[in-house]
């Protein structure tokens, strides 16, 4: 029996035919007439409005229950010939104007009053146009005699001021009565509508709307309204008067802005009914009672529109500021809720459990696969993992490769951790048709409010997630086994900000140190010191790694470039076959404008390229390792030498050196300290400089800590040496001191 009445309830038979039949009488009971000069006149009328929401809910299958409800409210008292001429007069207005408002709403037009989009349709053809041709057709029915005459809207001439006042209350009536009469007709046809209504009347309100405000506005309404219609006594008051009425205005627009469209029309409605049908009790009576009623039927109509319009635009920029607060908490890319989302949640919620999700993989297979990849990975991750989530817990995307989620804590935290870390491990993902599992990290820490160093906080986070991929466990951020890895982080931090301090402030020192030939020619490596708190000297594998895992290994290069070739500008004159080695990271090795950077400065300080060795260390930190071998092979058109620095070890290899052009070949310091005493190192050596000397290459022997050491390469035919024996460094301002102090004790006087 319910599936049957849902399939068929709007039918034309159903309910469009029965409604009418019960709420024409409740409508036509709530209108109010007085009587004026020769004629009734109108004050509130109420048909319009529910024929107008009959047919916003029923379309076209509404009319003709509303014929049949006028047929039994008129025919047994005026016989069929008037009924009619009534059905006409009330059809004809009704089909014209339902027909045009089709025409320009053509889509969603039945939807629930409050839609800006719709409000200016809407009061155009179902108010105003409706109200016109209404007015006019009826008087026209009262021309042609199908009327009495005593029920003419117009009186004897149509332009006075009972036309006017027919003309406004039709308006008042259709424009405050409509939206009460649409939730009368949606909560019968289907009452959970209650809900629905009662749910979007709270949202429309303000977030700062709170009970002891709505209690006022009641007070203050229902005060100014029962003054109105109480009856008044010998002694009247200002209060008995339609100056009372002007008061409502500020009220009702207080509401409108601050309760919504839903809440302010319904209550507009329901009051205009109460006002209107006690209207003699602040409408002075006398001379002027025509005159009084028209100025006050005018009120009705302004307000009645004013509070419609205030109402629906403020509900409608609320909406579209509360949707905007929302997008800024979802990343709009991945559809997921962003930082920003996670910063309110942490501050809102009292004890949050953070669950940082970690995954390296994802940025190798987003390179291979494209961003798509990464992008419906996650969102597939984040639809599995919220299927474990409880009330107010959430997953938010933080950029690259890291997720975090936040959950309630409770006493079930080390269970639910374990249960999450299963869930992930099994997850799968398809793609292409192929199926993926990238190795994932989860690290968690309890976060109390206010938290207001989210940013580091998730960087521990991160650290711990990637200690978690190599322990294959959940770890949690305050173990106290993990606090010297907290503790290195915090000295990374530090000594990070140390050295961008000194990059700005050029707090680094160049030292030197020989190498020399076998045939007496000499060179100098750069060797770079940073100035810490203090004055300090900081060693390069203590801030080195920092730079490069904080990307400022680059920098640091072209600060070290720079300064050597001013060094070389400053004593070309007197030293012309000065020659200079500097490092370079696998970052500036890679760097697509290397080989411009690099001719752009020694064009600037007038230096020969031959004087310039860079020394590149192969290790499988190299990015590009094709854009490095064109960087490389750049500089070598250009005229400087490369060498390969740390030979044998790490990932310099045969097979590496195989595929790279090099000048210099620099063997590894731990072979050559071993030299005498371990037959393998020495082979080692050996062989390295036969493959060198296949591919012309210049050899250079480090760690020369000995005479003995020295003698044993020169053997096996080193062309360069370089330790402690030749030379230790030296601040590079030191390096042409001597020649200084010379040409000052040529020149004194004996």
């Amino acid at each position: 029996m319910n599936s049957w009445y849902q399939r068929n309830k709007n039918q034309w038979w159903a309910l469009p035919a029965i409604l009418p039949l019960f709420l024409l009488p409740f409508a036509a009971w709530c209108n109010t007439f007085t009587i004026l000069d020769d004629g009734r006149t109108v004050i509130y009328y109420l048909p319009h409005a529910l024929f107008m929401a009959l047919m916003l809910i029923f379309d076209w299958a509404a009319l003709p229950g509303i014929a049949l409800a006028i047929i039994i409210r008129y025919f047994p008292e005026y016989g069929i010939a008037y009924t009619l001429n009534v059905i006409l007069l009330m059809m004809v207005p009704l089909v014209l104007c339902w027909f045009g408002y089709r025409i320009f709403v053509w889509r969603r037009y039945r939807v629930i009053f409050g839609s800006l989009s719709l409000t200016f349709s809407r009061c155009l053809w179902l108010v105003l146009i409706y109200s016109s041709t209404s007015l006019v057709w009826y008087q026209l029915s009262v021309f042609l005699g199908f009327l009495d005459g005593y029920y003419s809207l117009n009186g004897a001439e149509p332009l006075n001021i009972r036309t006017l006042i027919n003309f406004q209350s039709l308006m008042v009536g259709t424009i405050s009565g409509m939206p009460l009469c649409y939730f009368i007709i949606r909560a019968i046809r289907n009452p959970s509508f209650c809900r629905i209504f009662w749910l979007r009347l709270k949202k429309q309100f303000h977030p700062h709307v709170n009970f002891p405000e709505i209690l006022t506005w009641f007070f203050l309404t229902g005060l100014l309204v029962a003054l109105m219609v109480s009856k008044p006594g010998p002694s009247s008051t200002i209060f008995n008067t339609s100056y009372t009425f002007t008061l409502l205005l500020p009220l009702m627009l207080w509401a409108a802005m601050r309760f919504g469209y839903l809440f302010i029309t319904t209550i507009w409605g329901v009051s205009l009914i109460v006002l209107c049908r006690y209207f003699n009790h602040y409408v002075p009576d006398g001379e002027n009672f025509a005159l009084q009623l028209a100025i006050t039927s005018s009120c009705w109509m302004v307000f009645s529109f004013t509070i419609a319009l205030m109402a629906a635009m403020t509900t409608r920029q609320r909406a579209v500021f509360s949707r905007v607060r929302q997008l800024a908490l979802i990343d709009p890319v991945f559809q997921l809720h962003n930082l920003r989302a996670l910063t309110r949640d942490t501050s809102h919620y009292a004890r949050s459990l953070l669950c940082f999700i970690r995954i390296p993989e994802l940025e190798i297979l987003g390179r291979n696969y494209g961003l798509l990849f990464r992008i419906h990975y996650k969102q597939h991750l984040g639809m599995y993992l919220r299927q474990s989530l409880r009330e107010n817990e959430n997953l938010y995307n933080l950029s690259g490769h890291d997720l975090v989620l936040r959950l309630n804590n409770s006493d079930d935290d080390e269970q639910r951790l374990a249960q999450l870390n299963e869930g992930i491990q099994q997850f799968r993902f398809l793609w292409d048709g192929m199926v993926f599992q990238p190795q994932t990290g989860i690290s968690y820490c309890i976060a109390l409010p206010p938290v207001n160093h989210l940013p580091l906080l998730l960087g521990e986070l991160s650290t711990m997630a990637e200690l978690s991929l190599t322990t294959q466990r959940v770890e949690g951020l305050w173990d106290n086994q993990f606090n010297p890895l907290q503790e290195d982080m915090r000295k990374k931090v530090k000594i990070m900000h140390t050295l961008q301090e000194a990059l700005e402030h050029d707090h680094f020192r160049l030292l030197v140190q020989p190498i020399q030939g076998g045939r007496g020619d000499t060179w100098y490596e750069v060797l770079l010191r940073m100035s810490g708190p203090g004055g300090k000297m900081i060693t390069p594998d203590v801030f080195i790694p920092v730079a490069c895992e904080f990307g400022l290994s680059s920098r640091l290069d072209f600060w070290v470039l720079e300064h050597s070739l001013a060094f070389i500008q400053r004593h070309k004159d007197c030293h012309r076959g000065i020659r200079l080695s500097i490092n370079l990271s696998p970052a500036s090795v890679c760097h697509n404008g290397l080989v411009r950077e690099v001719s752009q400065q020694l064009t600037r300080f007038g230096v020969e390229p031959w004087q310039l060795v860079l020394e590149v260390t192969e290790t499988d930190e190299l990015s590009n390792v094709e854009q490095a071998r064109q960087n490389l092979a750049g500089l070598q058109s250009l005229g400087c030498s490369v060498a390969i620095d740390d030979f044998g070890s790490g990932y310099a290899s045969y097979a590496r050196l195989k595929k790279m052009n090099a000048d210099i070949l620099k063997i590894d310091g731990s072979f050559i300290r071993n030299i005498l005493t371990s037959s393998l190192d020495y082979q080692i050596v050996e062989s390295i400089c036969q493959l060198a000397r296949v591919k012309r290459m210049q050899i250079v022997a480090e760690y020369i800590e000995n005479e003995a050491i020295c003698e044993a390469v020169k053997q096996i035919g080193v062309d360069y040496l370089q330790g402690y024996y030749i030379g230790r460094p030296e601040p590079i301002e030191k390096l042409f001191a001597n020649d200084s102090q010379q040409q000052i004790s040529a020149v004194e006087p004996a």
